[in-house]
Order: C-alpha cells, then sequence, then structure tokens
C-alpha cells in the first residue's frame, strides 16, 4: 500500500436558510420583518503538521465534509455558523485535482493551510428585504451549498540533500552513520521501501535533512521499480549525494552505474540535471574496490569525488562537511535572489463576472458562478423569492444576455439543475 499518495472527496458545509419571521408584540401591531440570517457552513481545510509522515489517515477515511450552518430564527437572531473541519497532513503534501496534473496548493511548511472545499454562505432572512413598497417581505434567501471535489494528495519529502544511487549501494548504511536514523540495511536490492530521513549535525547550529531515497533502476522515470514513487521525492532537494559500490558488488560497474542513474533524473525531470551533485565512491574498505578504483578516479579526473567507507565511517565526515557548505552557498544565493524580486502587487478590484449563454434550439443554458449561487440560494417554492430571483438576474445582466442570444417568451432557461419557463414580464 503506497502511504504517501491518497483520493479524498472534500465537501464544505452548507449554510443556513435565512429566517421568515415577523415582529409580534402586544401593543406594536406593525412590527415589521425580523427573521435572522442563517449561519456560513464550515470550509474543510487542508494544514501541514509537524510530526507526520504518511497519509494513512485519509487513506481510510477519504470522506471529509464540513458542518452546515446553523438556520437563522426569530427576533434577528442568527444562526450560528459552523466551524471549519481542519485536516492535518504531512508537511511536503501537494494538493491536485484528482485525475489532473493541476496543482492547486503546495503546504511545505509547517502550519501552513490551504481550504480545499469553501463552506457556502447563510442565506439572509427576511429584515433584509424591507422596503417602503414592500413592508412585509415573506422571503428569505436559502443558504448556499458547499463546495465539493475529489483531490489527489501525494507527498513529497521536504529536504535539504537527497542520496541517490542504485540498489545496494550503501545511502541506507551514510544515513545510519551520519544521523539519527535508523533505516532497515541488508545485503539485498530494494531494501528500503520507504525514503527515510535523518538530520545530520556538523556543529552545534549546523545542521541539514538528509534524505535515503530508495534505490533506483533501469526504467525508474518511466515506473519500473516503485520509480514514480521513489524520483518524486528527489525533487525539492537542493543538493544530491550520489553514491556508487566502487567495489562492482553484483558484477555491476560503477560507471555504468552512474551514468544510468543520471540519464533516469534527466528522463523524468530535466531540472534534476542541474540539482548540484557530489559523488561518494562508497565501500572503498573492501579489496574489490581497489580493482575498479584507479579506473573510476580517471573517469572522474575533471570532478572533486569523495572516497568513503560508509560502514568504517572513512571519508564520510569530510563529505558531509562539504555538502553543508555547498548547501549553505546556495541558500545565501536564494535569499540573494529572494531579496531582489519585487514584491506581487496584487489587484483587490474585481471584474465583473462575465455571463456565458448557450443554447440548443429552444433551450438556453446561463452560466456564471453569482448567476449559480443566485439560483442555489432561491427558494422557488415561494411566488416572492421568484420574483425577487428574476430582479437579481436583471441585474447581473443575465436577462439582457439571454435576449442579446435570442431567447423568446415561452423558451426553456436553465441554470445549474433549475429549468424555467422565460417570461420577460416576471413582475421584475
Amino acid at each position: 500500500m503506497n502511504l504517501d499518495k491518497a483520493k479524498i472527496y472534500v465537501k464544505g458545509g452548507r449554510g443556513g436558510d435565512g429566517s421568515i419571521s415577523f415582529r409580534r408584540e402586544k401593543y406594536i401591531p406593525r412590527g415589521g420583518p425580523n427573521g435572522g440570517d442563517g449561519g456560513n457552513g464550515g470550509s474543510v481545510v487542508l494544514e501541514a503538521t509537524e510530526g507526520m509522515t504518511t497519509l494513512i489517515d485519509l487513506r481510510y477515511k477519504p470522506h471529509q465534509t464540513a458542518d452546515n450552518g446553523q438556520h437563522g430564527m426569530g427576533k434577528l437572531r442568527n444562526g450560528e455558523s459552523a466551524e471549519d473541519r481542519v485536516v492535518r497532513v504531512p508537511i511536503g503534501t501537494v494538493v491536485r485535482v484528482h485525475d489532473s496534473d493541476e496543482i492547486i496548493s503546495d503546504l511545505d511548511k509547517v502550519g501552513q493551510s490551504f481550504v480545499v472545499a469553501r463552506g457556502g454562505i447563510g442565506g439572509r432572512g427576511n429584515s433584509h428585504f424591507r422596503s417602503s413598497t414592500f413592508q412585509t417581505p415573506r422571503v428569505a434567501e436559502k443558504g448556499e451549498p458547499g463546495e465539493e471535489r475529489t483531490l489527489g494528495l501525494e507527498v513529497k519529502l521536504i529536504a535539504d540533500v537527497g542520496l541517490v544511487g542504485f540498489p545496494n549501494a550503501g545511502k541506507s548504511t551514510l544515513l545510519s552513520r551520519t544521523s539519527a536514523a535508523n533505516p532497515k540495511i541488508a545485503d539485498y536490492p530494494f531494501t528500503t521501501l520507504t525514503p527515510n530521513l535523518g538530520v545530520v549535525r556538523i556543529a552545534n547550529d549546523k545542521n541539514f535533512l538528509l534524505a535515503d531515497i530508495p534505490g533506483l533502476i533501469d526504467g525508474a522515470h518511466a515506473g519500473s521499480g516503485l520509480g514514480h514513487d521513489f524520483l518524486r521525492h528527489i525533487e525539492r532537494t537542493k543538493i544530491l549525494i550520489h553514491v556508487i559500490d566502487v567495489s562492482a558488488g553484483d558484477g555491476r560497474d560503477p560507471i555504468e552505474d552512474f551514468e544510468q542513474i543520471n540519464k533516469e533524473l534527466s528522463l523524468y525531470n530535466k531540472r534534476l540535471v542541474r540539482t548540484p551533485q557530489l559523488v561518494a565512491l562508497n565501500k572503498t574498505d573492501l579489496p574489490a574496490a581497489q580493482d575498479h578504483l584507479q579506473k573510476v578516479l580517471g573517469y572522474f579526473s575533471k570532478r572533486k569525488v569523495y572516497e568513503i567507507s560508509a560502514l568504517t565511517g572513512q571519508g564520510v565526515n569530510l563529505l558531509m562537511t562539504s555538502t553543508y557548505r555547498l548547501l549553505n552557498h546556495i541558500n545565501k544565493e536564494i535569499q540573494k535572489k529572494s531579496s531582489q524580486q519585487k514584491p506581487m502587487v496584487i489587484n483587490e478590484s474585481r471584474p465583473k463576472e462575465k455571463i456565458k449563454v448557450t443554447h440548443r434550439k429552444n433551450h438556453f443554458f446561463v452560466e456564471g458562478k453569482e448567476v449559480r449561487r443566485a439560483a442555489l440560494m432561491t427558494d422557488f417554492g415561494n411566488e416572492q423569492a421568484i420574483v425577487m430571483f428574476y430582479r437579481k438576474l436583471k441585474k447581473m445582466g443575465a436577462i439582457n444576455a439571454l435576449m442579446k442570444a435570442g431567447v423568446q417568451e415561452g423558451d426553456t432557461v436553465q441554470i445549474d439543475e433549475f429549468e424555467f419557463t422565460f417570461n420577460q414580464n416576471s413582475n421584475g
């Protein structure tokens, strides 16, 4: 079971209905409308939480629904709004529209949150609709339904440095040698089936997060050997340490291994080839390594490499210190570029929504977020509410758009799941 991927269905709570109520007290014969507003529905919110590493909870509870808002009441009493449903996910969770590559949020910081299904707003009570010509409004708005959608979640590790290399290259041993991590280690391929994280401490205030990415094989970019599940964890890293078994265990060729891994990285994401890479020639303590070491060093003659033994610790401190120095330099460059960027200017003014009208013969379809909301919040069993709905459509420009599209008296007009017979003289 893949515990760092999940498909979930989320639904915001419905807003409470507005109340139709009138003030009725002794000696006050014309008390007027006093219906309160409905409360807002709760939203479904994803929140990046420290200490979580998998999406296992959501695999068993894939339906996440927020509560509805309370209905409005008489005496101008508003219904209570529902609390948001906060769903905790691991740091590094990427949120996508299900069955799509569209990313809608990347929760890569502790406490970062994102509303994935907004709750509906509460309907207004009849106290809002009184006017000099409309003294006794027997109409109120229904609560707006909450948003609902299906999402795909996946966790990408947040690590400064990633260890890459073929199975049995010694990555897990290196991780356990340099940090307090305790990965499973054995002498067979794919010992590590999930990424492991460890903190490498260079000094009291100098450390970085190191990830052991499970062994890659030929065709990993296309999904072979769980390649896709492993490779995505590398995307966030700032440095890669390429671990090579220089002893040529299992009859492998160290140089071919190096080239093959880089090929897989490039085929998966060309940006990974530009990620700074340190080369660690591992298992130099084994006698078999001496048969290949000079050839490998010759191949890397124009490049700095580190001869190490993850098992004995030989050369590991130098490798980690060099990694920290490079990481420190990269972080400073990132901060420098960040400070030079101009702040984004956000235009607070909202453009008027464009209403779309399409038709097939005498059936007209009206699309628009506000038009749909108005329909969903209308009680079509109430004649006054229907008149008010028509006036809203007229104010929004929907009636004018229908006329331009050629609507005629008696034609069918559809908004969302609601169908109406067009009548231009709807008391509007």
